[in-house]
């Protein structure tokens, strides 16, 4: 079960994983996540990464698809990867999951006031707009924005971009991090560490 705005969200596809990961920023962090994911033959639904407070740390949040008896077992390797702080299933524990798209419609003049309306219903904004058209913005569960994207085809010829899911923990609980498993030939870093405070989700 996932929460958002304080309301219950399934995902549709209950085979999909709901991962967050904290790891160091560093080369090749990236590629050894989405080795081990494509390694075996799990399909990646989206991927977003990005730096926290911390320069030297990323978050990164996955949605995969995964079946519900090997979603621990997943968890766990990504906790052995090199660079990697800590992996946690978010899939069904209390947490916020977001997406964006920026979506390119081109629409004659008599529909656009429609367009707007309909964009304001979503709680989407314009960010741009031209003799052609609009580009909106529009933020929420994957569900819902799919159900936008349906409404505004049939306003006219459109393009989008969607950033995949963010997610962040609603647990209130302080985050122990794992050491990360040293490269071959580099020593160990100090044992665990104890941080808190806000790392940007």
């Amino acid at each position: 079960m996932k929460w958002f705005s304080g309301q219950p969200y399934r995902w549709p596809n209950n085979m999909l994983q709901v991962i967050s990961v904290l790891l160091e920023n560093k080369p090749g962090a990236l590629m050894r996540v989405t080795g081990l994911l494509s390694a075996r033959g799990y399909n990646i639904e989206s991927l977003t990464v990005a730096r926290t407070i911390d320069p030297d740390l990323s978050r990164m949040s996955i949605v995969v698809d995964v079946d519900d008896r090997l979603r621990a077992q997943v968890i766990k390797q990504m906790n052995k990867l090199v660079n990697v702080l800590q992996a946690t299933d978010l899939t069904e524990a209390p947490a916020v999951c977001r997406e964006m798209i920026l979506l390119r419609v081109r629409a004659p003049m008599d529909k656009r006031s429609a367009i707007i309306k309909e964009a304001e219903i979503f709680g989407a904004r314009v960010v741009d707009s031209s003799l052609d058209g609009f580009v909106i913005e529009a933020t929420g569960d994957p569900e819902k924005l799919d159900e936008f994207l349906d409404v505004m085809q049939s306003y006219g010829n459109m393009e989008y971009t969607r950033s995949g899911s963010i997610a962040v923990s609603l647990e209130a609980r302080k985050l122990r991090l794992q050491p990360p498993v040293p490269v071959a030939g580099v020593q160990a870093e100090s044992a665990e560490e104890e941080m808190d405070g806000v790392l940007n989700g």
